[in-house]
């Protein structure tokens, strides 16, 4: 059993933590938030992560999981502390690692035996050295010498399986620069790697820039099929279709091929912007990255003007929107979609009724002061009287929907599929009119949807 300290309570913080004392270890998470610690004490989660507030509250009363504000309470006798923090991106697009800095050098006050750094925020390339380099001045101005090491351990988490993805990883990256390090963290991972080998060991810089990498690829894809998408409309052909092709080759493989209304979240937009930031600072340009961010932004703008040109005049209109959240199976509203639409929408004098299955509190507190915003109990009442539904995110539900009951509430049968979860044939036998991704509205004699 180890003694560790996570420092930050978001997504990856919270969810190393939990698993690292499921584990059997003695954590605390550390939060400079006392009102959210006060939270996470009693139970209360700050976002939704399935079967993570189980973990939490039992690791709690298990004693292994502790949750405190204080660095004098979380530090001391710790041997593996992880630095779990915000990087938010700046004007630029840089990514800000002040709260991590920050968190270093107050991490330096109060360590007082020999400890393993950490860093599993996604940061880039020279982090590392520039933690390092903070708490040694912090030691310094204390006037002690600690040894400590500094490991780079970038997640892989997605939410909405982060849980699953923290104990079954399929692989662990760790970037280290010496001995001890490595044996600490390989240590520490090697029973959430029994039934393979998915420790990757190398240098710290390839470790900061590998999650970069795989982010950034991942964003590509996805736009590159949203523009094959347009293609398609243009020409009649069918984007599920090519998609199937291209999935089958196993040079390609099916992952992250699905065109929809653009990627959002905490880590893709973030993470690419960051990566082309960092190219510009060692004078290169990342120009296939630079498409990637414009194509995933006018495709939002594509899928509401595909609105607006059906309806002409949105005043008088009423609209349900299906999905808040960027992606099923979370509350995160961070560079959501569904916030782009909502935001055009109201502007055109659309009135909106919304429904998410989890994410309504969040959206309440972002879009409670519009009169024309109108929240709803489920998806059946938001498409009651309403000219049209937005499906913004494929929520599991949605696609089992009884759309023969829906018909016969709304004003006017059309769906605008931005995920592209049902079959055009499908809809249309049920008398709506259907608008999606990647296939013309009008289907050319005899073509398969």
């Amino acid at each position: 059993m180890k003694k560790i300290t996570l420092i930050g309570t978001g997504y990856v913080g919270l969810v190393t933590g939990a698993c690292l004392a499921e584990m059997g270890h003695r954590v605390t998470c550390l939060d400079i938030d006392t009102e959210k610690v006060d939270s996470l004490k009693a139970g209360k989660l700050p976002f939704f992560e399935p079967g993570l507030e189980e973990l939490v509250i039992r690791n709690t009363e298990a004693q292994r999981l502790f949750f405190t504000d204080k660095y004098s309470e979380a530090i001391p006798g710790c041997e593996v502390c992880f630095l779990a923090l915000p990087t938010p991106s700046g004007e630029d697009g840089s990514c800000d690692i002040s709260y991590i800095l920050m968190a270093a050098a107050q991490l330096a006050e109060s360590m007082d035996n020999e400890i393993v750094v950490v860093n599993k925020s996604t940061v880039p390339v020279g982090t590392g050295e520039k933690v390092r380099t903070a708490i040694k001045q912090g030691l310094t101005t204390r006037g002690v010498e600690i040894p400590f090491e500094i490991v780079s351990n970038p997640e892989f988490l997605r939410e909405g399986s982060a849980v699953t993805d923290c104990m079954k990883p399929d692989r662990i990256l760790l970037g280290v620069d010496s001995q001890k390090g490595e044996a600490v963290m390989k240590d520490l991972y090697t029973p959430f790697a029994i039934d393979n080998d998915p420790i990757l060991i190398m240098d710290i810089a390839s470790s900061e820039l590998a999650k970069y990498a795989s982010n950034a690829m991942l964003a590509t894809r996805i736009s590159f099929m949203n523009s094959l998408a347009r293609l398609c409309e243009e020409v009649g052909a069918n984007i599920k279709n090519v998609r199937t092709a291209m999935g089958t080759d196993p040079r390609i493989g099916p992952s992250y091929l699905s065109p929809g209304i653009g990627f959002g979240g905490s880590c893709l937009p973030k993470d690419v912007k960051a990566l082309v930031a960092t190219a510009e600072e060692v004078g290169l340009s990342l120009p296939i990255l630079d498409s990637a961010i414009q194509i995933n932004q006018t495709q939002q703008i594509l899928f509401f003007e595909k609105i607006l040109d059906h309806f002409g005049d949105l005043s008088g209109k009423t609209l349900a929107i299906w999905g808040l959240a960027f992606k099923p199976d979370t509350d995160d509203l961070r560079e959501a979609p569904s916030l782009y639409l909502i935001e055009r929408l109201l502007k055109k004098g659309a009135t909106l009724k919304l429904y998410d299955p989890v994410a309504m509190p969040k959206a309440k507190v972002l879009l409670n002061q519009y009169e024309q915003v109108h929240f709803c109990q489920d998806e059946y009442e938001a498409a009651a009287g309403a000219n049209a539904i937005i499906l913004a995110t494929e929520w599991h539900q949605f696609q089992f929907a009884d759309f023969a009951q829906i018909g016969v509430s709304m004003k006017e049968k059309i769906l605008f599929d931005g995920r592209n979860q049902h079959q055009k044939s499908e809809m249309e036998k049920l008398g709506f009119d259907y608008f999606c991704i990647g296939i013309q509205s009008k289907a050319a004699p005899y073509a398969h949807s």
